[in-house]
């Protein structure tokens, strides 16, 4: 049978007649269908017959005896019962989702903040006592019905966990091009926890940095230790891609290998001493030592009000730690010679002027990577503007070395303080120093040459040589060089990229996108780290991997998430069953 002829029930123009309420006690509801008064049952073809039998076969030996006007005032008790039994479940599914909402809420601003699953409880109980103190009762009441026990939570949790993740496949999936970072630590129980975190963008050069997956490593993790885990080429995970012929673009983290030029440094025995004096001051169980230096700063009203410890794990603590010891360094020797005995060796070398010189410059230059560091830290910068704030230091590295040969102080503010205190003070010799240092930057640096001519080009296409650039960019930068729109526009980096028409600059913007999803330190991985420790703690170790990926990914994630939605699928099991 043909399409055709068949009977399309939708398309004969049926329509509900207002007698029928009173016959056959049905009314229309809102899906335009019949339904009982009586049973509520709904029938599924708008005809007189099918309601008209219904009616005799279920309810006309309760009914039949009521005359017409009966029959109005029986079917209008009908009705209101009806309209009163869906109102009520109208209500109690409002209040059911708007608890279950503010459950959404709770959990994700507790896993933001990085608190316990339990504190959910205290937040719940918090809230009803400020409802009874502003004398709301039926708002306290509203609050006991949001569900924010520990069992809930964690199931919250996971829902807003997964809404991410999923989100995050999608970006991945509809991208441009994507990277990935890599890092690993132990955390509080001495398990490896490795972070995977993506950096994707999109056609529009929107850039997202998402926790991909956290891997906990409970047995070996067949690696070296240190950054060699990561870089090294034999056992580290560089090596494993190359074993399974895997050929992608590696980088070591920038902002580590600028750390490690920082400890190349040949002034180790000045920073032992630093530290030596420091916790002997308030290191370990020196509280009453600790105590009479705070006194004794206090009386001598000196800039700053203690030493601070340096934490080898912290990329600035070194720079602090030495101000702080160099700015106090009169004081220290005071305290040394009037409160601790024993310390005549430590008291000679804050006399000795090779040691304070030593200080001087190690405290100058120290802050001058300090400053780098700072440059190189947070989220979504791109490879080219990293590799800039190392060049730039590269610059100022022979700049000092310049400097210092003519004994020029003027960018080592420490050393130029101590030359007014002595005079006749030298600092040519430390410029071996510099030499060391600059060649160290070389050495460390140097896998990210083979980036350089892409990221030259990315700072200046408008002025770039075409003839030594890429073949398959060159006419498009002919045509880029010679459109007025963009000559004189002030913008750069990516916001300049976002002026190309991808009509007109097809390879350009693929090109410029490609180098822009670059990784180019695992910074995001640094600071996941920090909420590592928060998450899981000393008085929070038990936490199952799958709970501690579900928190961190909450934690980290800068997407927004989709509340009505979770409220929406929790609720549809519920409203089907």
């Amino acid at each position: 049978m043909s399409n055709s002829k068949l009977r399309k029930v939708d398309s004969e123009n049926r329509a509900f007649k207002s007698e029928w309420e009173h016959d056959y006690f049905f009314i229309l509801n809102k899906d335009h269908k019949p339904q009982c008064l009586v049973c509520f049952q709904v029938l599924a073809v708008l005809k007189e017959y099918n309601l008209k039998r219904h009616y005799m076969t279920n309810h006309k030996q309760k009914f039949g005896k009521h005359s017409c006007e009966s029959r109005k005032v029986v079917c209008d008790q009908l009705k209101k019962k009806l309209f009163q039994q869906k109102s009520l479940f109208t209500n109690e599914t409002k209040q059911q989702e708007e608890a279950l909402l503010a459950s959404y809420f709770v959990t994700y601003e507790l896993m933001k903040a990085k608190k316990a699953l339990s504190d959910g409880e205290l937040i719940k109980n918090c809230a009803i006592k400020m409802a009874e103190a502003f004398n709301e009762n039926k708002v306290g009441n509203k609050f006991q019905t949001v569900p924010l026990s520990k069992q809930t939570v964690t199931r919250r949790l996971e829902d807003i966990s997964n809404q991410i993740s999923n989100n995050v496949k999608d970006i991945i999936a509809n991208c441009s091009y994507f990277s990935i970072a890599l890092d690993e630590s132990t955390d509080v129980s001495d398990t490896n926890q490795l972070l995977i975190f993506v950096r994707a963008i999109k056609e529009d050069f929107t850039i997202f940095e998402e926790l991909l997956k956290v891997c906990s490593l409970h047995s070996t993790t067949r690696v070296t230790d240190g950054a060699k885990s990561m870089t090294g080429t034999i056992s580290g995970f560089v090596g494993f891609l190359r074993q399974n012929q895997i050929t992608v673009p590696t980088l070591h983290c920038i902002i580590h290998q600028e750390a490690l030029c920082a400890k190349s440094i040949k002034l180790s025995t000045t920073m032992a001493t630093v530290t030596k004096i420091t916790n002997l001051i308030r290191g370990g169980n020196r509280s009453l030592t600790h105590r009479k230096f705070l006194t004794l700063l206090e009386e001598m009203d000196s800039a700053y009000g203690d030493l601070l410890l340096h934490t080898e794990v912290r990329w600035l603590s070194r720079g602090k730690c030495l101000v702080r010891f160099f700015e106090l360094r009169h004081e220290i020797a005071t305290f040394l010679r009037e409160e601790v005995t024993n310390s005549a060796e430590l008291q000679n070398d804050l006399e000795d002027v090779e040691f304070l010189r030593n200080l001087a410059f190690l405290t100058d230059i120290t802050q001058h990577l300090n400053v780098l560091n700072l440059q190189l830290q947070g989220k979504k910068q791109t490879i080219c503007q990293m590799v800039g704030f190392v060049d730039s230091f590269r610059k100022k590295l022979h700049l000092f070395k310049s400097a210092l040969d003519k004994n020029n102080l003027l960018h080592f503010p420490c050393c130029r303080k101590l030359s007014e205190e002595e005079e006749g003070l030298e600092f040519r010799d430390y410029t071996e120093i510099i030499e060391d240092l600059s060649s160290e930057f070389d050495r460390r640096f140097n896998d990210f040459e083979s980036f350089r001519p892409d990221i030259s080009l990315f700072s200046n296409p408008i002025h770039c040589d075409i003839e030594s650039q890429p073949g398959h960019l060159q006419l498009e930068l002919c045509e880029l060089q010679c459109d007025p729109s963009l000559n004189t526009s002030q913008v750069t980096g990516i916001d300049f990229r976002k002026l190309l028409s991808p009509e007109r600059y097809p390879v350009l913007r693929n090109w410029a996108l490609k180098l822009c999803s670059v990784f180019a330190s695992t910074y995001i991985c640094e600071t996941a780290f920090s909420s590592l420790k928060h998450v899981k703690s000393k008085n929070r170790n038990r936490l199952s991997d799958v709970v501690l990926s579900h928190i961190l990914r909450v934690a980290t994630s800068q997407l927004e998430v989709d509340f009505i939605s979770l409220v929406s699928s929790f609720m549809k099991p519920q409203c089907s069953h």
